[in-house]
């Protein structure tokens, strides 16, 4: 098999149901999704396997959700096939979030992304899941799309959020609080 195919040089590329061009909103949110997927594998890549023995497995399931999502945003009507990302996935990802956000010092105040490698990796991946949701929202207003993909990228970065400071903490790295910053968040209870 040949991995190029000539069939984009012209500036468009096949999607599940037809041909767009390659700076359509769909590829823009399923490309992004892609990216996303691509940090998150180098996130994963830093991880010592003895200190992440629990969230390595659980980001491995991310990243096939994620090739999930990537193709629901290619498809260009659901009567071609049923959507792969629904409602469960979603709600499987809060009590991830609660269960590494149990590991966590409280905060009260926005932080600043960064830290060590890990966390400062995985801020980048949450940065990019918004940016993938926002694009998600524009794809929205005019194509059909699987509603539960935003849902999924929407949790997806509080999860992201989560695991950074998660992993901060592991490495015994404190978060620095954005100094300028109110207090938004309630402590844990």
């Amino acid at each position: 098999m040949k991995i190029y195919t000539r069939t984009g040089d012209a500036g468009q590329t096949g999607v599940i149901g037809g041909r767009v061009d390659k700076d359509d909103d769909r590829v823009e949110a399923y490309g992004t999704t892609d990216e996303l997927n691509s940090f998150l594998g180098q996130a994963m890549s830093f991880m010592d396997p003895q200190k992440y023995p629990d969230l390595l497995p659980d980001l491995l399931q991310i990243q096939h959700e994620l090739f999930d999502c990537g193709g629901d945003l290619a498809l260009l009507k659901q009567e071609l096939r049923p959507y792969k990302v629904t409602a469960d996935m979603v709600d499987a990802l809060e009590p991830l979030i609660d269960k590494y956000d149990a590991e966590t010092p409280d905060i009260t105040r926005f932080i600043l992304p960064g830290g060590g490698t890990v966390s400062s990796t995985l801020h980048v991946c949450r940065t990019v899941c918004r940016r993938a949701e926002r694009l998600v929202v524009t794809l929205a207003r005019t194509q059909e799309i699987n509603p539960e993909v935003r849902r999924y990228l929407n949790r997806l970065s509080d999860f992201f959020f989560t695991i950074a400071r998660t992993a901060n903490f592991r490495e015994g790295i404190a978060d620095v609080e954005y100094i300028r910053s109110a207090e938004v968040f309630k402590r844990k209870s």
